[in-house]
């Protein structure tokens, strides 16, 4: 899951409507429309999905810390506190001015329902569709946030004259620590680029697939030494990507440069696409990343770097999308990795799919049995917003690219269209339990283990390390419980840590050490890759 980079703050108590309503048809007297027009430095025709942002005034200014508000955006842990409607432009000519329909694709209502009022609206272009993903990137053309009076006597111009420019990877906030800002800095010309073309992937697509990432060395490393060292493969969460992988390799660094982390070799892994995240599963719709990572990449990098190249030092690392990335490939390749500490993983037993029961007869992903709305998204015991709104944003934000689709794209069968197909129906929430079946015998990871424990546990038993935290955000304590109640049933030696009232965004928090589980995470895959090392720890770390 995904926090779509956003800040996770105070709450606010009010919402545009009520709740997320379905679209309803409406007359084509009552359509809000806004001009839109293509200014600023452009020089050629672009295109992509156009979306435009409301939200009340007063909020909106309330909420930015100097009244000054600068962007207006979609926050799914607020998901009604904005209006979003959007449309796909072929093509838009520098200078040209097009309508947009406020009510024909809009969330959470049609525009012309808002409650009367002032609002504060901005316009993006999204041109590469990827904004359910990055959010606002590189490339994208905005407007000037602007105050509009809802209703109109007349329709609004909001003009596009803002390109997003590139922002440095290697350069963190200050609110990051010196240390780790100085890291980052370093990291720049110390760390090793992977841009490796796949062979596997390559034949399935029809062209060039990059596997990208980077290669972290340890202090001392020396190429022409016989040394050799344990290797860590650690991938992010979904939003995530290459450019936004220096917070954690940074970390690593100044841990290793400390000797507060063991020398290892980190290999960080980009598991982004086009279509979310491909979870380096082996996918009828992505095309097979895992069979490319372990039979492609892993040997080139074990040619190329003093790696232990051996199972008991090949392990694997990975938070929420990156969790479950994790331990997939370990249950899928036991023989080639020798344990992975899978933390908040994305759901691994799909009795429990961030709350619903998707083998449930008759199972809905919006409505419980009793009619209420699962939740989706919770803080301090309070709910933020549920399946429903989730989808319905997402799918007003763009048809590729946003976490729900990311799933279908990784673990559905892939449709007539050429498409996945889609686990649930986005206007009622029903559950295609064919769809299901499939999700179950391919990537349903308790499922498998249960079904195939006998001939994985040779390989697989006792490799097994997920730490989640019992307040998770999104629910992802429900499913690991249900994975650690299936290997105990099965006598299996698996840890599973469940850290009181830890969310999915502070669980890495070891007392004011905002990363500190990195440290006990490398020490114990150390112990073993080195049993007998005499190498340890300079501090204590707490638990």
């Amino acid at each position: 899951m995904h926090s779509r980079q956003l800040i996770f703050g105070a709450l606010l108590s009010f919402g545009l409507l009520a709740a997320c309503a379905k679209q309803e048809p409406q007359t084509a007297s009552a359509h809000r429309f806004f001009h839109v027009q293509l200014a600023g430095k452009e020089t050629q025709p672009v295109s992509g999905r156009l979306i435009l942002f409301a939200e009340e005034a007063g909020a909106a200014k309330a909420e930015a810390k100097d009244g000054k508000v600068t962007e207006i955006d979609a926050n799914p842990f607020h998901p009604t506190q904005t209006a979003i409607a959007a449309q796909e432009v072929d093509r838009l000519v520098p200078g040209q001015t097009i309508d947009i329909d406020a009510d024909m694709r809009a969330y959470p209502d049609a525009w012309s329902k808002l409650p009367p009022g002032d609002y504060l609206v901005q316009a993006v272009l999204d041109v590469n569709h990827d904004y359910n993903y990055l959010g606002r990137a590189a490339g994208d053309i905005m407007s000037q946030v602007i105050p509009v009076h809802l209703p109109a006597t007349d329709s609004p111009t909001i003009k596009l004259d803002e390109t997003v420019d590139a922002k440095d990877p290697w350069t963190l906030p200050d609110s990051v620590p010196a240390n780790l800002r100085d890291a980052a800095k370093a990291l720049r010309e110390q760390a090793q680029p992977i841009d490796f073309v796949s062979p596997a992937l390559s034949q399935f697509w029809g062209r060039d697939i990059h596997m990208y990432g980077y290669v972290v060395l340890p202090p001392g490393y020396d190429a022409s030494s016989n040394q050799r060292y344990p290797t860590v493969y650690f991938t992010h969460g979904f939003s995530g990507n290459k450019d936004r992988l220096a917070r954690p390799m940074a970390y690593v660094q100044a841990g290793m440069a400390s000797g507060q982390m063991p020398p290892m070799i980190w290999v960080f892994l980009d598991e982004s696409s086009a279509t979310g995240t491909h979870e380096f599963a082996d996918s009828v719709n992505n095309g097979p990343w895992g069979q490319a990572l372990t039979t492609e990449l892993i040997p080139y990098l074990e040619s190329k770097y003093h790696m232990d190249a051996d199972v008991n030092g090949r392990f694997l690392n990975g938070h929420s999308s990156g969790g479950w990335a994790t331990l997939w490939l370990q249950t899928r390749y036991p023989k080639i990795f020798g344990g992975t500490w899978s933390t908040s993983p994305d759901p691994s037993d799909f009795h429990d799919f961030t709350g619903p029961d998707l083998y449930a007869p008759h199972a809905n992903v919006y409505r419980k049995p009793d009619g209420t709305p699962w939740p989706l998204v919770r803080d301090k015991g309070q709910v933020l917003g549920t399946y429903e709104q989730f989808a319905q944003m997402e799918r007003v934000l763009g048809p590729y690219g946003g976490q729900l689709a990311s799933f279908e794209w990784v673990f559905s069968p892939r449709g007539k269209d050429g498409r996945p197909q889609q686990m649930f129906d986005r206007d009622t929430g029903d559950v295609n339990p064919q769809v299901v079946t499939y999700w179950r015998d391919h990537y349903d990871i308790a499922h498998r283990l249960q079904a195939e424990w006998p001939s994985l546990k040779p390989d697989l038993d006792g490799k097994i390390h997920l730490y989640v935290g019992t307040a998770d955000t999104f629910y992802l304590d429900g499913a690991a419980h249900r994975l650690k109640t299936v290997l105990d049933g099965l006598g299996a030696h698996a840890e599973f840590r469940f850290i009181p009232d830890r969310t999915h965004f502070d669980l890495y928090q070891v007392g004011s050490d905002r990363f500190g589980l990195f440290k006990d995470i490398s020490w114990a895959m150390y112990a073993v890759a080195r049993p007998q090392a005499e190498v340890k720890p300079k501090v204590n770390q707490a638990k």
